[in-house]
């Protein structure tokens, strides 16, 4: 993670547009067909949340703005990206885990576990402060149509949040709703990474 000069960086105009404005984050709502994902958590016993989170990260990976954030006044740079998730902990509550962002699938569905099994039970939030942090939050007990995320002030991260999937007759949707920072990236950007989870979705193999 270093320092960058905002006007050596596509973000130029951005950065003096967004980043005094009192209500810079903007959000989207996508519907994404997840049957694939259902397909291969139950096939797999791989987890839905950890699929999802690493066709997010997947996604996230090839939209280069991902790897730019504000932070505070200054503009960062970081060589890496992480994807958040809330886990529920002994005490009944809950606690924040960052999990690296990894191609391997397996390799995340490792981490992932072991980091909010770890997080669980020590109610200790693992946070990854050199990495890009993309934040998310499942709601997948509750049928919502959409949330929109509350800006702080404090944190800038791009944050995504989903309840519970929908069956059809042909089909399981899930309405996911992501909101960014309008100095990281512009609508088009936040577009093509929704599009790319859709993708993401539709070609992820599992043997």
């Amino acid at each position: 993670m270093k320092e960058v000069n905002p006007q050596e960086t596509s973000r130029a105009y951005a950065f003096e547009m967004w980043m005094n404005a009192p209500m810079p984050m903007v959000t989207f709502f996508k519907t994404l067909n997840v049957s694939r994902l259902v397909k291969i958590s139950r096939k797999s016993g791989m987890k839905f949340n950890m699929l999802m989170c690493w066709c997010i990260g997947k996604a996230a990976r090839s939209v280069k703005e991902f790897y730019l954030l504000p932070v505070n006044d200054k503009l960062m740079q970081y060589d890496t990206i992480a994807v958040n998730t809330i886990v529920a902990n002994r005490k009944g509550e809950v606690s924040s885990c960052d999990v690296p962002f990894c191609d391997d699938l397996s390799l995340f569905n490792q981490h992932y576990l072991h980091l909010t099994k770890q997080v669980a039970e020590s109610c200790v939030n693992h946070d990854l402060t050199e990495s890009m942090v993309i934040g998310t939050s499942a709601l997948a007990q509750y049928e919502i149509d959409g949330a929109v995320g509350m800006y702080s002030g404090i944190f800038n991260n791009p944050f995504l949040i989903w309840g519970k999937y929908k069956r059809r007759l042909m089909k399981t949707t899930l309405t996911v709703s992501f909101q960014f920072h309008h100095t990281q990236m512009d609508g088009a950007h936040a577009s093509r990474f929704l599009d790319g989870i859709q993708r993401a979705i539709d070609n992820l193999q599992y043997k």
